[in-house]
């Protein structure tokens, strides 16, 4: 097996083109572990810690934010103006893994590793954000909802790697929130997750809601039916009993030693309800 360590994302892709059965190495927190359980014996790891576009992050012209693909998320969290930002998609970013494991884990690797649980992924769906995508055949770009299409698969074409997570400018009057549901206080994969933007008007009046659940489905799924549940709405009881009830009937679990199919539904609803308070509160500046 081959380590390469690229210094550019030319490099990179030039690597990964002539190695498609290649491994990219982020944080790795993943990656080892299957490398070490024997799962997986790809010819070459390309590490992407070298590459200083993506271990950096930069707010844009626009207000926006770019987050290099490879960029901790410990070091998300300690990045005041990001956190000040986007607070729901930081502290979905710290909740993979433990304290240690936050040192090298990374946004991105959470997404592409295409996981029906990952805690940051329906963060970043609820916020608009997209990745930047470099390739044989150029850049571009794609929302985060369109990378994982199973557990474990992607979208991304052979030669192809995500470079950045891609935030758009916090709206006035916004405010975002994850929550997720597990066993244990921490440490644990989310039995259901639940991301919540909401952007008010000066009247305190919901204009806009993104409503995301994962680990009720085989990918992070947008719930169109919740955000409408809000849109118009101050968010009040029956506003937030509406979006509950939408969130329970688009979840679509399966049974396992973590939950029913029954118990999860109901925490899809709970969760929204909870989340989108808390997105509300911040939209209003009180948190």
């Amino acid at each position: 097996m081959k380590f390469q360590a690229p210094e550019s994302i030319e490099e990179a892709v030039a690597i990964l083109t002539a190695e498609p059965e290649a491994k990219l190495l982020a944080g790795g927190t993943d990656l080892l572990v299957r490398l070490r359980a024997g799962h997986i014996a790809p010819p070459a790891i390309i590490d992407l810690k070298r590459i200083d576009d993506m271990m950096t992050i930069t707010r844009l012209d626009d207000g926006g934010w770019r987050i290099g693909a490879a960029v901790p998320s410990a070091e998300m969290f300690e990045h005041a103006a990001l956190k000040a930002d986007w607070p729901g998609v930081v502290e979905a970013a710290d909740l993979i893994g433990s304290t240690q494991v936050q040192g090298r884990a990374t946004i991105v690797g959470n997404l592409c590793n295409a996981g029906p649980a990952a805690d940051s992924v329906p963060a970043i769906v609820a916020a608009s954000a997209h990745v930047e995508i470099t390739g044989p055949n150029g850049t571009r770009t794609a929302a985060v909802e369109d990378i994982p299409t199973a557990p474990g698969k992607t979208s991304l074409a052979p030669g192809e790697l995500v470079t950045a997570l891609l935030l758009p400018p916090r709206a006035p009057h916004s405010g975002s929130a994850y929550l997720r549901f597990i066993p244990r206080t921490e440490m644990d994969i989310a039995v259901v997750g639940c991301g919540v933007v909401i952007q008010l008007d000066e009247g305190g009046t919901i204009t806009d809601a993104r409503v995301s659940l994962g680990a009720v489905g085989p990918k992070v799924m947008l719930v169109p039916d919740a955000a409408k549940a809000l849109i118009g709405t101050s968010g009040d009881d029956a506003a937030l009993a509406a979006l509950a009830t939408a969130c329970t009937a688009a979840a679509t679990p399966i049974d396992d030693k973590r939950g029913t199919v029954e118990f999860r539904k109901h925490v899809s609803g709970v969760l929204g309800q909870r989340a989108a308070k808390i997105a509300m509160s911040r939209a209003k500046g009180e948190a």
